[in-house]
């Protein structure tokens, strides 16, 4: 069942992108018969069906280069942003084999060549267009019906730990994602549910537990569990038809680059560091700047605003300032908008924020929760101090504590401090572990890439106003 209805939606993807490609096609026609180079010149174009080898051609190209792009055969909760991200580069590298192998293969046949070189550049952008759009129709089609319960995969969870129980919170969180969790399995003596979901039994019984309830993917949340233990699980649970996933100890590990070499055969893995540096460093920099330049020409009106809306709500200053931990340890001013009383501290000292803060005036609450509080940190950005992206900078009080408690704390303060992170956009803001950022911030720092930064930037937009660890 499981895999019959896994071909059923990849050949359904395989015709929506097939209908996307033909359309994109015929869309880039109509524009490139219209150009005003071929008007100019005064050239007759084809009609649309004198290109039928060209269209079939393409059809087959770029369905090729999807299927060893491997996007059918994505996993359910790809972002959107990523989906993009890899359907671009297929689209590209399809326009380019497909123009390449026409003048290869038909290099006699009567095509104006001057229509096929404007198609070239029309087509990359109106198939890209198509595709994205048929497969944003693919996908909320069949998350419908997976939300519904149509489709939905018996999941079955191992380990009724953090770990599992923050999976399935996950999974509920998603529904669109077609899981229905049957239950944990758990050796913790005494407990029956976690999260609401019922402990079915040991790991002992795993087997027989798979086999009752009809399991369609076993999801083994064990991260700390050692090689031997997972194999004996992988072992109790393997039968044809059922997929084994594992929910490693990725941040526990060194998230760092790994290349495979070899020792006289030996497979090794080597680790290097591909922390910010040298032009990366550079690279980012200029990025921080032009956006944050730019940012500021068109906010500075919403932001003087905000200012005089914050002194007519309650006595004290607009902005607020204060000393925060940045890179490499050194302090430096952090400033927003003030959303909380200016004798917010006086009596508790430094603590943190929580839901429903009293210290927070009306004005504050809302600049809060849409994060509008935030926007004078363009100025620490393009002052050097911040980045727009990067680990969240934290009071020096906080930063004592944490160094002394939290593994690896400190590599933190390795890049400079972002208005948004990757932690940030991943729920971990607010009154929330300082350990889970901590492996959140640290994932980022080793594996930075612009298109990663974009990536965050364009969840905190969409995430601007119903984050609900906004407070």
């Amino acid at each position: 069942m499981n895999r019959a209805r896994g071909q059923l939606e990849r050949l359904s993807c395989v015709a929506i992108d097939l209908a996307a490609f033909g359309l994109g096609l015929r869309l880039a026609y109509v524009l490139a018969v219209r150009t005003p180079m071929g008007a100019s010149m005064g050239l007759v174009p084809p009609p649309f069906a004198s290109l039928g080898v060209y269209v079939v051609l393409q059809l087959v190209l770029l369905n090729v280069v999807f299927f060893l792009q491997k996007l059918y055969h994505q996993p359910h909760g790809v972002s959107r942003f990523d989906l993009f991200g890899r359907l671009l580069r297929a689209v590209t590298l399809g326009m380019i084999v497909t123009f390449a192998a026409f003048n290869f293969l038909f290099p006699s046949v009567a095509f104006p060549r001057w229509l096929l070189n404007v198609l070239l550049v029309y087509n990359g952008f109106t198939t890209l267009c198509c595709v994205t759009i048929g497969r944003l129709l693919h996908r909320f089609l069949w998350g419908s019906l997976r939300k519904n319960g149509i489709g939905a995969v018996r999941l079955l969870v191992v380990g009724a730990g953090p770990a599992g129980q923050d999976l399935v919170a996950r999974v509920h969180r998603r529904p669109w994602l077609g899981y229905h969790v049957v239950g944990f399995v758990d050796d913790a003596p005494g407990r029956t549910r976690a999260r609401g979901v019922p402990i079915l039994g040991t790991t002992e019984q795993l087997a027989d537990i798979v086999q009752a309830h009809a399991i369609e993917e076993v999801l083994i949340a064990m991260p700390e569990a050692s090689r031997a233990v997972l194999t004996e699980l992988i072992n109790r649970c393997d039968r044809d038809g059922i997929t084994i996933k594992i929910l490693p100890d990725v941040f526990h590990m060194l998230a760092n680059e790994v290349q495979i070499s070899d020792l006289d055969g030996l497979p090794l893995l080597a680790v290097r560091d591909v922390a910010l540096r040298g032009w990366r460093r550079t690279l980012k920099r200029a990025m921080d700047v032009v956006i944050s330049g730019t940012a500021l020409v068109f906010l500075s009106p919403l932001i003087l605003l905000l200012a005089v809306l914050v002194k007519l709500e309650s006595r004290g200053p607009a902005f607020f300032i204060q000393e925060r931990m940045g890179l490499d340890m050194r302090p430096f001013p952090i400033l927003k908008i003030r959303s909380m009383r200016p004798d917010a501290e006086a009596a508790t000292g430094a603590v943190w924020a929580r839901r429903g803060d009293p210290r927070v005036t009306r004005l504050g609450r809302f600049i809060r929760r849409t994060n509008l509080d935030e926007l004078p940190q363009l100025i620490n950005v393009l002052l050097g101090h911040m980045s727009i992206v990067g680990p969240r900078p934290e009071r020096p009080e906080f930063v004592s504590d944490f160094r002394r408690r939290i593994p690896r704390y400190a590599e933190r303060h390795r890049e400079r401090g972002g208005m948004t992170g990757w932690a940030q956009v991943n729920g971990l803001r607010g009154d929330t572990s300082i350990e889970e950022r901590t492996k959140y911030d640290l994932y980022y720092i080793e594996n930075w890439s612009l298109l990663l930064d974009f990536k965050i930037m364009a969840r905190t937009f969409l995430m601007g106003f119903r984050d609900p660890n906004a407070y």
